[in-house]
């Protein structure tokens, strides 16, 4: 199965000045597939060391020196490692912190060996007080599940995305394309883009099979609670796993997960599970600069599903109502808000750790909210999710006027249009929102 990621793996691999890599991203993303997968094609041989599969291995990285660590793992392995011909992928790091701490050492000592490392419980190593990150030495690259753009690539349908690359404000849209795509999209957010049920969906087409998938997922996420939390916060991540999908699109309140629970507690399981990548947080910005970053108030935020199958599947909906043809609005439009969240992630530069953000202004008899805010170049612009056909755009106009913005965007089943300073996008066309909204601002 193509990623797009893999064109950032092979402009890695050709840079002169390269760094070990460590890829990041939830469980069950493809980290490990992808990375043999390249290994297979670019080098002479691929060396995998799983530190969880083969936990001996752990033994050679008591040293930080990468002449010693290859000796080793030369003895230990019985594979040739060789500078410019071998990639050494360290599969589940997070299991020995040591050899993350050694990646600095193969930049400074060893820098002609490719080497990347990736885990699914990284984050919890890379964030302990007592561990002391090579900044500097190590590039990090995040994956997530297929985009709706490799989805169509995976089933067959690249000339589809082949056509949305060549599409221009002033293109005229033709409709079979628009129907074929949307009905694609009504799969894909049945299916979502994990890819052990993409791979399902494109070999069976049986929905059935996909949702037992899915729940099997959902279950490995609930049966990692022990590696990275006592048992005692068990409930409350289970808690939280449980009402996040259906929180999608709503802002958070730590009694609306559980009204009997402690706020802190809850708390401190949304921060867990945010540290897997099972929930990204998209937290209010003011909105008023750039980053927007700097602008979030930490207490204000919604949250995003990992994937938007996962999602459907917890909160039990049915792949038989969600193919008709008010799919979008199920849920009051937290599916196809979810869907957009996740597209932004997705699509957005692989180098830098995914930030979601949303503007609302709380203010009596003159509140508004933006499901989403972005920045494009230079240029900050509210987005609006609408669900159904109709629908008012008065807080995407609001924002718009308030923060001098050239346009807004949304993000609907319409076609491609620009009219009264809204940029109306079909909600397929994410992979393209920073394409057009260039074109749009130099108008």
């Amino acid at each position: 199965m193509k990623r797009d990621l893999e064109r950032d793996l092979f402009n890695w691999k050709e840079c002169k000045d390269r760094l070990p890599l460590l890829l990041r991203g939830a469980r069950q993303v493809g980290k490990s597939y992808i990375v043999e997968e390249f290994g297979k094609k670019e080098f002479k041989n691929i060396v995998i060391v799983n530190f969880e599969f083969r936990p001996e291995l752990k033994q050679c990285f008591t040293t930080l020196d990468p002449v010693e660590i290859i000796n080793k793992l030369r003895l230990l392995t019985g594979e040739a490692i060789e500078a410019e011909k071998t990639l050494l992928f360290l599969d589940e790091i997070q299991e020995c912190p040591n050899a993350i701490m050694a990646l600095r050492y193969f930049k400074e000592k060893y820098s002609k060996l490719a080497v990347i490392g990736a885990g699914s419980l990284m984050e919890f190593v890379l964030n302990s007080s007592n561990f002391k990150m090579p900044v500097g030495r190590i590039q990090f690259i995040y994956l997530e599940p297929l985009s709706f753009g490799e989805f169509l690539t995976a089933s067959g349908n690249e000339l589809l995305r082949h056509y949305l690359r060549e599409i221009r404000l002033n293109s005229v849209f033709d409709d079979v394309a628009h129907q074929k795509l949307m009905d694609l999209l009504r799969i894909y957010l049945i299916v979502g883009g994990m890819p052990a049920v993409v791979k399902e969906y494109l070999e069976s087409k049986n929905f059935l099979n996909c949702q037992r998938i899915q729940n099997s997922l959902l279950q490995t996420y609930r049966n990692d609670f022990g590696k990275y939390a006592n048992f005692s916060e068990h409930k409350y991540l289970q808690k939280v796993l449980d009402e996040a999908p259906r929180l999608v699109g709503n802002r958070i309140k730590y009694s609306n997960i559980d009204a009997d629970s402690k706020s802190r507690d809850i708390k401190q399981a949304v921060n867990l599970l945010k540290l897997t990548s099972i929930i990204y947080p998209v937290y209010a910005t003011t909105a008023s600069g750039l980053p927007l970053e700097a602008q979030i108030k930490e207490m204000k935020f919604k949250l995003n599903f990992l994937d938007v199958g996962l999602m459907q599947n917890a909160c039990g909906l049915q792949a038989e109502i969600t193919l008709t043809n008010n799919f979008i609005q199920i849920n009051s439009g937290a599916v196809t808000e979810q869907f957009i969240g996740q597209e932004l992630r997705a699509n957005s530069d692989s180098y830098l750790k995914r930030g979601l953000f949303f503007w609302a202004r709380d203010k009596k008899n003159s509140s508004a909210e933006v499901d989403y805010v972005i920045a494009v170049d230079s240029l900050i612009l509210p987005v609006e999710v609408k669900a159904g056909k109709t629908g008012t755009l008065k807080s995407l106009k609001l924002f718009i006027e308030e923060k001098k913005s050239l346009f807004g965007i949304r993000f609907s089943q319409e076609k491609l249009s620009l009219h009264d300073k809204v940029l109306t996008l079909p909600l397929y066309m994410v992979e393209h929102v920073k394409r057009l909204a260039q074109e749009a601002g130099n108008l």
